[in-house]
């Protein structure tokens, strides 16, 4: 701001800032500035207000009280800011302008990746050295809604680093990557954190603050819990309380809801074989076998882009793909007259994607019954059984305190909780998890676990997990899908282990 000024050798300034989100404190009297040679994190749980701070001195959001300050060199170079919501909305555009239908080839590529990183500018050597540095070729010229979230990250890294921007802002960066992914970024992080870019990393636990970080800005519900060293906070008892709070206790799974349809008898509940999927040249999926029966709860594994989610598309009728192949689900071979919804009646699902789709002004109780109906918001009567059953589920999963607030007022991780009662309170046969515990902070991580293998123990559902993260699945799991690399792409490769020993999958 004109005639104030920053600290010596200042960046930015934060001076008492609040900022009002539909309706609610998001952030309240920030006070926290940056001066050059720190390299910085902010720290907190789901809904602590990381996201908000980020868009303020991105100047995604104007609409706060108090005061920005910005040095000269910040007003000039700018802030890159690589999050998720970006990759998302760029995404969404592409699918709005999609012309597929009036083309000849019935295929619209939307814009390459290639063109997003350069926005125009032809490429120099420092493009192509963070190319070959983060394995990009093989998806430079492919349209962004053809590759996967990690490949989706790598890029607008890399766009945001050839901006040379004076503040680098990285809200998760390893959220959503492979193993082999995640290190290969944690290297890119620290090399960055050592060169002349001011790096702020939002973090939702302290293991994620990597030790090239100098300062911890600390935030609770929006206010500022600590700001200092990275050793000092890191020893503050405070700050260890927040990041670690007790856990609710789990109550009684209700009595499962009554089915239209009956569970096969002596089949298996989902049977593919030899299938393969083709999208023109692209193979994503060859000679794909894979049986889960009755008291099996798989853990689906491999790295971005291997064909998970096109897996996961076959069984839950959602992939015209799965048409004139060997697939049988509940007994019934895929194309016998069953139609989507009597596929669909059958799984509950939970994926980031749905708890970003659900609208505002939603009731937490409403959120759950929705989950008889399968759709996202209430369109449908539903009276006293269905409001006592979704009480019952969140009961079960230590929410009942949650029954009558709004959806949109809850932390992320809360919210991704109710959304696991609601994907249980029509009682599937299968519950598929998809990156459940992506956006999570260690606390709510836990939490998700914990109530995945207290539905595995006591109800008949069987767990479909997918997950990239080591150390991220839960003790139910039985069999492991490993998507492994192989001649023709990858190979999907099934193990089988007693319940409890697998805390080694990835």
């Amino acid at each position: 701001m004109v005639g104030r000024k920053l600290h010596t050798d200042g960046l930015l300034e934060l001076r008492n800032i609040s900022l009002v989100y539909r309706a609610l404190p998001a952030l309240r009297g920030v006070h926290w500035y940056i001066t050059s040679g720190q390299q910085w994190a902010c720290l907190g749980p789901n809904g602590a207000g990381k996201t908000s701070l980020a868009k303020i001195i991105s100047r995604q959001a104007t609409h706060f009280s108090g005061e920005l300050l910005r040095s000269p060199e910040l007003e000039k170079s700018g802030v890159a800011y690589v999050c998720f919501e970006h990759a998302k909305a760029l995404c969404e555009r592409d699918k709005k302008m999609d012309d597929s239908e009036f083309r000849a080839d019935a295929t619209d590529p939307g814009t390459a990746v290639q063109s997003l990183i350069l926005s125009g500018r032809d490429p120099n050597k420092q493009f192509q050295y963070w190319v070959e540095r983060l394995k990009m070729k093989h998806f430079l010229h492919r349209g962004l809604r053809f590759i996967s979230t990690g490949e989706m990250r790598k890029a607008l890294l890399v766009k945001a680093i050839l901006s040379q921007p004076a503040l680098l802002i990285l809200d998760s960066p390893l959220d959503g990557l492979d193993l082999a992914s995640q290190r290969e970024m944690q290297t890119v992080i620290n090399e960055l954190l050592q060169s002349h870019i001011t790096v702020l990393m939002l973090c939702r636990q302290m293991e994620d603050v990597p030790t090239g970080i100098t300062h911890v800005l600390v935030l609770n519900n929006g206010e500022v819990l600590g700001c200092d060293t990275r050793e000092k906070i890191f020893a503050d008892a405070a700050v260890q309380a927040q990041m670690y709070p007790p856990a609710p206790n789990l109550g009684t799974l209700p009595p499962p809801s009554s089915r239209a349809y009956a569970l096969p008898i002596g089949k298996p509940l989902l049977e593919l074989r030899n299938v393969a999927v083709h999208y023109g040249k692209l193979t994503v999926l060859n000679h794909v076998n894979w049986t889960l029966d009755l008291g099996t709860h798989c853990c689906i594994s491999g790295p971005n882009g291997c064909g998970k989610t096109t897996l996961l598309s076959l069984i839950t009728g959602d992939n015209h793909k799965a048409y004139g192949q060997n697939i049988t689900l509940f007994g019934i071979k895929r194309g016998s007259g069953e139609s989507v919804w009597d596929i669909k009646q059958k799984f509950g699902q939970l994926d980031t994607q749905l708890q970003l789709s659900f609208a505002r002004g939603m009731r937490v109780v409403e959120v759950v019954v929705s989950g008889f109906f399968d759709t996202i918001g209430l369109y449908d009567e539903w009276g006293d059984a269905q409001r006592n059953d979704a009480q019952q589920w969140l009961c079960a999963l230590g929410l009942a305190d949650y029954l009558h607030e709004n959806f949109d007022a809850l932390s992320f991780g809360l919210q991704r909780m109710v959304l696991l009662a609601r994907a249980m309170v029509k009682s599937p046969i299968i519950l598929i998890l998809d990156e459940p515990t992506l956006g999570l902070d260690g606390h709510h991580r836990k939490l998700m676990l914990r109530a995945i293998d207290h539905i595995a123990r006591n109800c008949d559902t069987q767990i479909i997990f997918v997950s990239h993260s080591a150390g991220e699945t839960p003790a139910c799991i039985n069999q492991h899908l490993s998507f492994e690399p192989s001649d023709e792409g990858f190979e999907l490769v099934c193990r089988g282990f007693p319940a409890g020993t697998n805390s080694a999958v990835s």
